[in-house]
């Protein structure tokens, strides 16, 4: 008998609609003529996925007793019985009750398989046995309901049902998943965006790389051993020149198409000098390859399309993309180009894409930033042309049976010598005057094959040519020249241009100066060096580079002072001296930079000491009015209870004690609150970190609030937290204080505790006016109230005194909207790893307690 196939739902949360998919899909197959029954479906009292059921064939359940409870779980034998050609059969994940005919209900399924029946099923990512720990992670529930990765990847089809964090928790709100009453806290904890959005990510990535397994599966059933690359890192190869963002997109653009895709841009500088591109443009391309999610990497190598195809392979690219030549026809007589070179040498496996762009054969330029000197390859060119062009060019004037004169002959080895010169510089063209001039004379000019002349106008004629041959070799030279370095202070200029547009706006950090540096000098290390005095020795006031940073200038292959007690160290090599120009506007700017850090950090000092000079001022404001006011209270009362003139009741009595009392008590608490603020702005609270439960804490800390105004859940499968428990209990009373001020009557405000991986929350959930979002951040300010407090006791330090002392803990206070109005108070605490052996047994259901 064939073996049954499996189709599973696998859901990216619950709630998605793994069972009305499968039902869905049920309904489907009857209408096709399909024998197809519901072998187990679980519809958890949500209405669609229960109407999905009608006019669907169920096996009776089979009925169960464990401790007292009766269960019911699917029948296999029923199923096995009937015998129908699908069987629906959800949560493939259960766990059976004890007594059933196996543990597990994946080896139910696997039994219905055996026997030849196809079974439809559903499990969510989370239930996968390999996803556990990274599930608990995201979302600090454990799953105690796995199922084994490899009964999913066995399916012959996985179908995965997603929907975006947003519309599941509307889903959530409306009640399409759970109860009303679950609702609340469903949103504030599993249900979260991020948790959604993560365990939706871990879906997609398990799906991926489940497809991945079916091409592979299908590669080797059919023979197929070509490279089918369906994950991509794409190579762009930028010049600096405009034709970069170009690239860059359309790399973007090919790497949308495929998952996984990775972008990696690389510029390649040579190894002489300044950098031939223009740094401005390159650091647009580099925030564009940023943003695009590539990465950008400097590469140094004198040949190009070699050192481009060493980085793509060693990070093993499946393609490159670079751009059509900029290079004008004729320059092509210089060589192939490094696109032809590099798409000539890459391989069968490494695809290379050339782009058309608007800079096509528009040229190329000259080097902007490479100095005067010529290239090696451009000056063994002018010698060649220079010496042997004019050899080359005697043989074939002797081997022409051609006369063409004297004057004819000279034009052309003159325009060999121009060749000389613009190619190789003076020297080359030097050497083809010389050369030129001696084949004239012996292969040319009257007599023949000697050295001498004949004619005195031949030789006159021979003196002009070297003559002329000199000359404009000379100034082809100092036009070039002139040329490279007009070009190269073009290039100076953009750098410092762009270096002090950025200092200025603040867009450069030292590290990020530093690194500039060291980018277009081709530098292995820079650091800035600096000392207090003559005898001082010298400290690193920043660095990098992978090289090791030198601690003295005198260390350095480079060193540039900055004044008398600074300096700017380079390793790697020496720099001509034609750099050091922009090398001392660099370190100038260095020190530039470093004094407005230091400012900055006496700026951010003074900004706190005028914050505590407006604590103080609010402070003294608070003491006129607010504290004035129990003060006036309290003294009222007394005065009444001291006056002979009146004879006071025993209940007149009872209430003016008892207002002194209530006036006592709130200046205990704003005095409280007032040293607290004063603690916080001055530095010295110190927390002695203890590890403690919350059920310790919480309770003592609802003193404060009428009875029947909070309603506490804390389960005591809790971990412990790492915490000052006096400064935990003051920030919970006035977090707690607070919202039961805004929260309506007949709504106690509700404190709850969850774990999540690492850490503890702790939720104050009212169901108040709330806050807008332009005003959460404001309410945790000192001396802050938001609107008119129902109960308006008190100055506005409530808030901010209890996340002062929570950040003092290393735990954080944020404000939320609650689901359905109002806000929520969210505390998060560092959680203990394990938990002492003495703790007791963790129970399924937390403890609730109502104040």
């Amino acid at each position: 008998m064939a073996r049954g196939k499996l189709r599973i739902y696998l859901g990216a949360a619950p709630g998605v609609g793994k069972t009305y998919a499968m039902l869905s899909e049920a309904h489907r197959r009857v209408e096709r003529g399909t024998d197809c029954v519901v072998g187990f479906v679980e519809h958890h009292d949500r209405p669609r996925t229960e109407v999905m059921l009608h006019g669907l064939e169920q096996v009776p359940r089979k009925d169960l007793e464990y401790r007292g409870t009766a269960f019911t779980e699917m029948d296999v034998d029923a199923v096995l019985e009937r015998a129908p050609a699908v069987a629906l059969v959800d949560e493939l994940a259960h766990t059976n009750v004890p007594g059933s005919r196996n543990a597990k209900r994946w080896q139910d399924v696997e039994e219905l398989l055996a026997a030849g029946i196809d079974v439809v099923s559903t499990v969510n990512i989370q239930h996968l046995e390999s996803l556990g720990d990274v599930v608990e992670s995201i979302t600090g529930v454990r799953q105690r309901e796995t199922v084994p990765d490899e009964v999913v990847r066995r399916a012959d089809q996985i179908e995965l049902v997603d929907m975006s964090p947003q519309a599941l928790r509307r889903r959530m709100a409306h009640g399409n998943i759970y109860k009303p009453d679950r609702i609340d806290a469903s949103l504030s904890n599993y249900f979260r965006p991020g948790n959604l959005t993560a365990l939706r990510e871990l879906a997609l990535l398990w799906v991926a790389d489940r497809v991945d397994e079916y091409l592979q599966q299908y590669r080797g059933e059919h023979n197929i051993r070509s490279t089918w690359q369906a994950r991509e890192r794409i190579v762009v190869g930028l010049t600096g020149g405009p034709e970069g963002r170009t690239l860059i997109r359309r790399a973007s653009r090919m790497a949308a198409k495929g998952s996984g895709s990775e972008i990696l841009a690389v510029y390649i500088a040579r190894s002489d000098g300044l950098t031939a591109a223009s740094p401005k443009e390159l650091a647009v391309q580099r925030t564009l390859v940023e943003d695009l999610g590539g990465t950008f990497h400097h590469v140094i190598g004198d040949d190009i399309p070699a050192a481009l195809l060493d980085f793509a392979r060693g990070v093993n690219a499946t393609q490159i993309v670079l751009g059509s030549s900029r290079r004008k026809t004729w320059q092509y007589i210089f060589g192939p180009g490094v696109g032809a070179t590099v798409a000539r040498e890459s391989g069968p496996d490494l695809d290379v894409h050339i782009v058309t762009h608007g800079e096509v054969a528009k040229g190329r330029g000259l080097p902007v930033a490479r100095g005067a000197r010529l290239g090696r390859s451009r000056i063994i060119w002018g010698w060649l042309v220079g010496v042997g062009g004019p050899a080359l060019l005697t043989l074939l004037l002797t081997h022409v049976d051609a006369d063409l004169g004297l004057a004819n002959d000279m034009l052309l080895f003159l325009t060999l010598t121009v060749a000389a010169a613009l190619l190789g510089g003076l020297l080359p063209a030097l050497a083809s005057a010389a050369v030129g001039s001696l084949l004239l004379n012996y292969y040319f000019t009257p007599p023949l094959h000697l050295w001498t002349v004949s004619n005195n106008k031949n030789i006159v004629a021979i003196a002009v040519f070297v003559g002329v041959a000199v000359s404009v070799a000379s100034v082809v030279d100092l036009a070039a020249r002139r040329t490279h370095q007009a070009a190269r202070l073009r290039a100076e200029s953009e750098i410092l241009s762009f270096l002090a547009g950025s200092v200025l706006r603040g867009e450069t950090s030292l590290d990020a100066l530093l690194e500039r540096v060291r980018e277009t000098f081709a530098m292995e290390s820079v650091a800035l060096l600096e000392r207090a005095g003559d005898t001082e020795p010298w400290t690193c006031a920043g660095s990098v580079g992978d090289g090791r940073a030198p601690k003295r200038p005198e260390d350095a292959d480079v060193d540039m002072p900055v004044g008398d007690h600074m300096a700017l160290a380079l390793s790697g090599r020496v720099l001509p001296a034609a750099d050091r120009r922009v090398l001392a506007a660099f370190a100038a700017q260095a020190a530039v930079v470093l004094d407005r850090q230091r400012l900055q950090s006496e700026a951010d000092q003074a900004r706190t000491l005028a914050e505590g000079n407006r604590i103080r001022t609010a402070l003294l404001a608070a003491v006129s009015h607010d504290l004035r006011t129990p003060l006036a209270g309290i003294k009222a009362a007394v005065s009444s209870l001291r006056s002979d003139d009146v004879d006071w009741s025993e209940e007149d009595e009872a209430e003016l004690l008892a207002g002194i009392e209530d006036g006592a008590d709130r200046l205990e608490h704003l005095v409280g609150n007032l040293l607290d603020m004063s603690r916080l702005q001055t530095g010295t609270v110190t927390p002695l970190i203890r590890e403690i439960d919350l059920d310790e804490v919480v309770p003592m800390a609802l003193g404060g609030v009428p009875d029947g105004s909070a309603e506490l859940d804390i389960p005591e499968t809790l971990p412990m937290v790492a915490v000052d428990k006096g400064l935990l209990e003051r920030a919970v009373a006035n977090i707690v204080e607070n919202a039961v001020k805004y929260a309506p009557e007949g709504k106690p405000v509700k404190v709850s505790a969850s774990a999540l991986g690492e850490r503890v929350e702790l939720r104050v959930v009212d169901r108040g006016p709330g806050v807008p979002d332009t005003a959460k951040d404001r309410i945790f300010a000192p001396f802050q109230r938001y609107g008119d407090a129902p109960r308006g006791a008190g100055v506005g330090l409530g808030l901010a005194v209890a996340r002062g002392f929570v950040e003092a803990m290393g735990g954080t206070l944020a404000a939320e909207d609650t689901p359905g109005g109002g806000l929520t108070m969210v505390l998060t605490l560092r959680a203990v790893a394990g938990r002492p052996p003495d703790r007791p047994a963790l129970p399924d259901v937390p403890a609730q307690v109502t104040r």
